[in-house]
């Protein structure tokens, strides 16, 4: 019994020991909690004591691609930015991907204010007993869009989370559960250039986040933690493993069934790369639309602003323009080919097209980039010019023969035509339904070199021009939308119209005067209508033949020196369009198309065609619209010029002359005589020579009648058959700017 006493006395101490140390070791984690607290407390205060509220900050504009459409609300393509981001609502995003998002990021999210202290404990625990591996965050959702939005490049540090711990709550008591993670799932870095849900399902599917099933809603949810590590395209195994875990997650906490958890884990990964933020519908367009955007607003704003562009594209005008160049020229080896339409009442660009295909063959725009010499379609401003100045072009004649002079300010100066036949005196309707190369060098030296280029100017032309004779025949260069838009002016009664691209940007953005039309009267509408009588007649009787689709359509042909580019430009009362076709010099080599199809390229030939196939789709239903009777009519003056008082200047080597222009002193309209002041002398040679002889035109039919007058002067009778219009090399020669 003694040891028995002996036993429990030595247990009884043994206890008291116990309890004792029991004791101390809890003071002491009271004295070290409270110590920790109180520093907790400290630091806390210390780092949020300067934060700015919330409603003060301004967070980091995460933006999102810009979109461009067509005219009928179809999407063209996005346009690139540094990363890919489409925000929707949270509607559209599936309940699979919310539920496997918050089991995997933040399984309290609905229960807690903005920070989970438990998971923050936790996750402090679990990293100091693992020294590898990835480390474990206490971040809720709300704190890592805090993160996101407010301070992305702040140093991961202590100081950092407390910040966060802090914005987070802020949060909690300004926006809905909801309202938190549609930010953060619209917000959140994915991989591959991907933010937000929508552009990381149609990077990885190819399919919008609200078509993606169960095992893709589990793949994108588990991404954030380390979008490199589990990227499924470059490392398939890992993303399996990671999107399993997050399956697993939501079972484990009741969003699905274990079965289903099993039946998806048994999937595959179900990717198919997305392409949707390169593709784009209307290449060339689009990348006009996408510069003209980056000009008008800065690069910045276009590829982040979240732009919802309206533009002016007729899809199915577009797919007409394209099918009339392939119908016409498909066949490898052909040259190339362009197309613009513009509505020529408000500029609207309503189809832009060529034959190369883009992105295979080259993103370079012949149609708005391509600068080309435009042969005899230049003679329009020539007329044009005359016409304002009141030269009557039934009556005004002029010799056609060969040109051999040594002007006072241009120098010598030399043309012929490519047959070397020659009309004699006919009156400018007339040349110009011949396309006489020869009267319009007078005309142009008549009316003034710098007096074309300013009209064409005003017209629409844009490119730089030289002022020198052959300007008249078409010597500069030009691309076909500002041929298009130069002739609007003729169509809609004298208006110069801006080409229009875009007329919205989208809701809540403002458009200012983006599509409103841009209209400046160049001349009278007398004017137009005059031009336009002698181009309707063009196309019934001279060298724009295949373009006659309708009565009511007008326009000129151009073809240049060596036959390297041919032009149709013409118009309706509605539409302008312009048609190119050239080979590229990509290398810097001019190349002839003296053998396409079995025929040398004139203007007449296949642009007429591609433009005349075209306009039947274009215009159709137009037939009844008709260029308007003037209001202004033209009042013709007797035209005389210095040429006429000085004929011994002209140096004629086959053929006798007396004058270079003569007016009928029986005008149908009453005026003053104008003559056109001569420029000061300079130097400079011009030498026009002719082109090839073209493929045989087809005869033309009887010329226009003569505008009404008292007594007109009768008209010569034509040639036997109009020429084409070769257009002569340029003084100097320029330099090829066309790719």
């Amino acid at each position: 019994m003694k040891i028995d006493r002996l036993r429990r006395r030595r247990e009884k101490r043994a206890s008291h020991g116990r309890i004792g140390l029991g004791r101390v070791i809890l003071m002491a984690l009271l004295v070290l909690g409270t110590v920790l607290g109180v520093a907790l407390a400290t630091s806390y205060q210390s780092v949020t004591a300067d934060l700015p509220d919330i409603d003060e900050m301004q967070p980091v504009g995460l933006g999102q691609n810009s979109r461009i459409y067509d005219r009928n609300g179809k999407i063209l393509g996005y346009i690139a930015g540094v990363t890919n981001r489409t925000e929707i609502p949270l509607a559209r995003i599936p309940v699979d991907l919310r539920e496997a998002t918050v089991a995997i990021e933040d399984k309290r999210f609905y229960e807690h204010g903005g920070v989970d202290w438990v998971r923050i404990v936790g996750a402090a625990v679990r990293n100091a007993m693992d020294s590898g591996g990835l480390r474990q965050g206490g971040s809720t959702i709300t704190m890592q869009l805090v993160k996101n939005l407010y301070d992305p490049d702040a140093p991961r540090d202590f100081s950092q989370k407390i910040r966060e711990a802090h914005l987070a709550q802020e949060v909690e008591r300004r926006f809905t559960k909801d309202q938190i993670l549609a930010k953060y799932l619209n917000g959140v870095f994915y991989g591959q250039n991907s933010v937000g849900v929508q552009a990381a399902s149609l990077t990885y599917f190819d399919k919008p986040v609200w078509a993606i099933n169960l095992p893709q809603a589990a793949l994108l949810a588990g991404l954030p933690q380390a979008p490199s590590a589990y990227n499924p395209f470059v490392n398939p195994k890992d993303a399996t493993t990671r999107r399993n875990v997050v399956l697993q997650e939501m079972a484990d906490q009741g969003h699905i069934t274990q079965a289903e958890a099993d039946e998806a884990k048994a999937s595959d990964l179900l990717l198919k790369r997305g392409r949707t933020y390169e593709r784009k519908r209307e290449g060339y367009f689009f990348d006009y639309v996408r510069q003209e955007l980056i000009d008008r607003y800065g690069e910045q704003r276009v590829q982040n602003g979240g732009l919802a562009v309206r533009t002016t594209i007729d899809p199915r005008l577009q797919r007409a323009a394209e099918q009339a160049i392939a119908g016409n020229l498909g066949q490898e080896g052909d040259p190339a080919a362009a197309v613009v339409l513009i509505d020529a009442r408000t500029g609207y660009i309503r189809a832009m097209a060529t034959s190369r295909e883009y992105g295979k063959d080259s993103q370079f725009n012949y149609a708005a980039q391509a600068r080309r010499q435009p042969g005899s379609t230049f003679k329009t401003f020539v007329l044009t010019r005359a016409i304002a100045d009141g030269i009557n072009p039934y009556s005004t004649v002029y010799d056609s023969r060969p040109i051999d002079i040594n002007d006072p300010r241009w120098g010598p100066i030399q043309v012929a035509t490519y047959s070397n036949s020659y009309r004699g005196a006919v009156p400018i309707s007339q040349a110009t339904l011949a396309s006489d190369n020869t009267v319009y060098i007078q005309m142009t030296l008549d009316v003034g070199p710098e007096r074309v280029v300013d009209i064409a100017k005003k017209m629409g032309v844009q490119s730089d021009l030289p002022v020198v004779p052959s300007i008249g025949l078409g010597s500069g260069e030009v691309t076909p939308l500002e041929m298009a838009a130069a002739y609007a002016p003729l169509a809609n009664g004298g208006f110069r119209v801006k080409p229009i691209a875009m007329t919205d940007l989208g809701t809540g953005i403002p458009k200012g005067d983006l599509a409103t039309p841009k209209r400046t009267r160049v001349f009278q509408d007398g004017v137009a209508y005059e031009v336009t009588r002698i181009l309707r007649d063009n196309v019934t009787s001279g060298t724009g033949g295949a373009a006659n689709i309708a009565p009511n359509v007008a326009g000129k042909t151009g073809t240049t020196d060596d036959y390297t580019d041919a032009w149709f430009v013409g118009y309706t009362p509605r539409y302008v369009c312009a048609v190119w076709v050239g080979y590229p010099n990509d290398d810097g080599v001019r190349r002839s198309m003296t053998s396409v199809h079995g025929i040398t390229v004139a203007g007449g030939t296949f642009p007429a065609q591609i433009w005349g196939d075209f306009m039947k789709i274009a215009a159709k239903g137009d037939d009844g619209l008709e260029f308007p009777l003037p209001n202004n009519p033209v009042e013709w003056s007797a035209f005389s010029s210095d040429f006429t008082e000085s004929a011994g200047s002209y140096m004629v080597s086959s053929a006798k002359s007396t004058s270079t222009a003569k007016t009928t002193k029986t005008d149908t309209r009453p005026g003053t005589t104008t003559n056109v002041p001569r420029p000061a002398p300079t130097t400079g040679p011009t030498t026009i020579t002719p082109a090839p002889a073209p493929a045989p035109a087809p005869a033309p039919a009887p010329a226009p009648a003569p505008a009404p007058a008292p007594a007109p002067a009768p008209a010569p009778a034509p040639a036997p058959a109009p020429a084409p219009d070769p257009a002569p090399a340029p003084a100097p020669p320029p330099t090829p700017t066309t790719p």
